[in-house]
């Protein structure tokens, strides 16, 4: 099999660097990576909403592990493919989107877990209705938009690796704690150092290295609990409708089918963005079997009693990291899911991987989500138009709700479900705003080809840093040889 991938992987090198195949232990090994970056945010839905609808530690287990079985072969399809309607065949991670996680907390405390689920097998089915047009918005999103949106994306979720760094919640007592804030500190100078000096594979696993080592760093200082491992069965399939049979009102129906509607513009950006990081053009019809892949997962997932699906953006910003842009190592990340969903000591395993770890990780991964849509914006010419103003009010209204979390308490309910999201607000502000202040958008837009930044060099500061150190040598030895020459004059 590896020789295999690596005479794919020679071939590979005349082909998009999307489409390349690496040598197994590499795809392994970067596919790890994107797993241990979004772990946490793929457990967080489950977490709370189990908690919410009152269900025991034990059930919330194999609802997690669920949860990473179904996300994980979203994530394949997602990624490969599957015939002319399915998957994107981007590099994009699948997982329960944080979107619906407000609607769906309070369809439970009143309707229960059958409620939700319901609700979420009619809203798989309204993105797959909805996919086929609203994909055609592409002509709608040029480079000022594109690039605001992205950019949008980055500094929204920086609040979450703030919190992670913190210790996950700042309601938490102990929040903030200097212990966590030096750990967070500690893991983002080594992937730093890491990433600058090294090279090849170590280069490009830095993100994984630092969060493995800062973990066994937290464990010398607080030992980490291992019981919920050992409370755990090795072995555990998906089965249907383990907890509740799916019923179907009217109102969670319709909640959670309108909050589909801004799942469906935060999918639609990280699509983009990822193309625009991996140097591939984002078309209508990928995006339109990118929604249909979250459309059917998340009508699936309502049968095991799990929630909706869309795309993780902190796992773009991995791609920006690390330069590995392979829509076949996130197929591998996929496997790794379906495997942790199965032998559930390898979820409850990674669980245990401490919050500020992951916010020293987090700080630089979404960052770079943040660099990439300055990248584009640094492409907009910004000469005889309004497209200046475009980015300001994208950027300035969008970060309203992640800056002020409270600005819209006081609005109906229905309305706080759409504002509470700043992505919205954004992606709604570019397009309305480009189109007003710069005129209609034409049917077509000659897009020129994409082509992927290339992977800074390795050896660069690590040259640097060999030459800054033979400079100071040769001065102290100069400085040397002149003071006896100066005692002697003397």
């Amino acid at each position: 099999m590896k020789d295999i991938a690596n005479s794919a992987s020679q071939h590979g090198r005349s082909t998009a660097p999307v489409d390349e195949i690496l040598p197994v232990t590499q795809m392994i090994l970067y596919g790890l990576q994107h797993v241990l970056v979004m772990y946490a945010g793929a457990v967080a839905v489950p977490l709370v909403v189990g908690n919410a609808v009152g269900l025991p530690p034990e059930h919330i287990i194999l609802l997690i592990s669920a949860d990473l079985f179904i996300c994980g072969a979203a994530t394949v399809v997602q990624s490969l493919g599957a015939g002319k309607w399915l998957g994107c065949r981007l590099p994009l991670i699948q997982g329960c989107t944080f979107a619906a996680l407000i609607p769906m907390v309070l369809i439970g405390k009143e309707y229960g877990i059958g409620g939700i689920s319901g609700a979420v097998i009619v809203s798989g089915i309204f993105i797959l209705c909805c996919a086929p047009w609203i994909s055609k918005l592409i002509r709608f999103f040029p480079k000022v938009v594109m690039g605001s949106i992205v950019t949008l994306i980055g500094m929204s979720i920086m609040p979450v690796a703030g919190g992670w760094v913190g210790g996950g919640n700042s309601e938490m007592t102990g929040f903030g704690a200097p212990f966590s804030l030096l750990m967070a500190f500690i893991t983002l100078v080594i992937i730093l150092n890491i990433y600058t000096f090294a090279s090849g594979v170590v280069k490009n696993t830095s993100v994984l290295i630092g969060l493995i080592i800062g973990s066994i760093l937290w464990n010398f200082f607080k030992p980490l609990d291992f019981h919920l491992v050992n409370a755990t069965s090795w072995f555990h399939l998906p089965t249907l409708m383990p907890f509740a049979k799916p019923e179907f009102h009217i109102i969670p129906v319709a909640l959670l089918s309108m909050v589909m509607v801004v799942v469906m513009v935060e999918t639609m950006s990280s699509m983009m963005a990822t193309g625009d990081i991996v140097g591939k053009k984002v078309d209508a019809k990928m995006l339109r079997n990118g929604l249909n892949t979250c459309g059917v997962a998340t009508a699936i997932c309502g049968l095991f009693n799990l929630f909706p699906y869309a795309a993780f953006a902190q796992n773009v910003g991995l791609i920006g990291l690390t330069g590995v842009r392979s829509r076949f190592v996130v197929s591998v990340s996929g496997i790794i899911l379906i495997l942790m969903g199965v032998f559930s000591k390898m979820a409850a395993l990674v669980v245990l991987i401490p919050k500020p770890i992951l916010g020293g990780a987090g700080i630089v991964m979404f960052g770079m989500v943040a660099v990439s849509g300055i990248r584009t914006l640094g492409q907009v010419n910004y000469r005889n138009n309004n497209n200046g103003m475009v980015v300001a009010l994208t950027l300035g209204l969008g970060m309203m709700p992640v800056l002020v979390p409270n600005l819209f308490t006081q609005l109906p309910p229905m309305v706080q479900l759409f504002l509470h999201s700043g992505i919205t607000i954004g992606t709604l502000t570019a397009i309305v705003a480009n189109l007003t202040l710069n005129g209609s958008v034409p049917l077509r837009i000659n897009h020129e080809a994409l082509v992927p930044d290339p992977a800074p060099p390795s050896s660069a500061a690590r040259n640097v840093a060999v030459r800054t150190v033979r400079m100071w040598l040769l001065l102290r030895k100069v400085q040397k040889d002149q003071q006896p020459e100066e005692a002697q004059e003397g």
